[in-house]
């Protein structure tokens, strides 16, 4: 027993079988098949047309307080500082020492002056 054909929705042609993709059609004058995807890319990045005043950011501080839920706080550093807190005495202490840290920063202050 087969199910009755299906009737056609009005306005709409029948959709054809689809069928699996293959190569392209060749390009003519070359024996090989054109390979979808395959164009030239420059793969050199241009260096940023903008001209800024030299600034580049070197801390970022990430502060979550949701309404109702518990506050976090994520310090992170070029020089290798990644410290999270997670509470609001915790996370009010990660501020302040994120504050700190920008006036103890290497990458912010300069050494040549620390040893001498």
């Amino acid at each position: 027993m087969s199910a009755p054909p299906r009737p056609r929705l009005e306005g709409h042609p029948p959709t054809p079988r689809l069928r699996a993709a293959g190569p392209g059609p060749a390009a003519p004058g070359s024996g090989a098949p054109k390979v979808v995807g395959r164009k030239a890319v420059p793969s050199a990045v241009r260096p940023d047309q903008q001209t800024g005043d030299g600034r580049h950011p070197v801390a970022w501080l990430t502060i979550t307080a949701p309404r109702g839920a518990t506050p976090t706080v994520t310090s992170v550093c070029r020089c290798g500082r990644n410290l999270f807190a997670a509470g609001r005495h915790r996370a009010l202490a990660l501020i302040e020492d994120h504050t700190r840290h920008r006036d103890l920063c290497p990458l912010r202050t300069p050494q040549e002056g620390a040893a001498a």
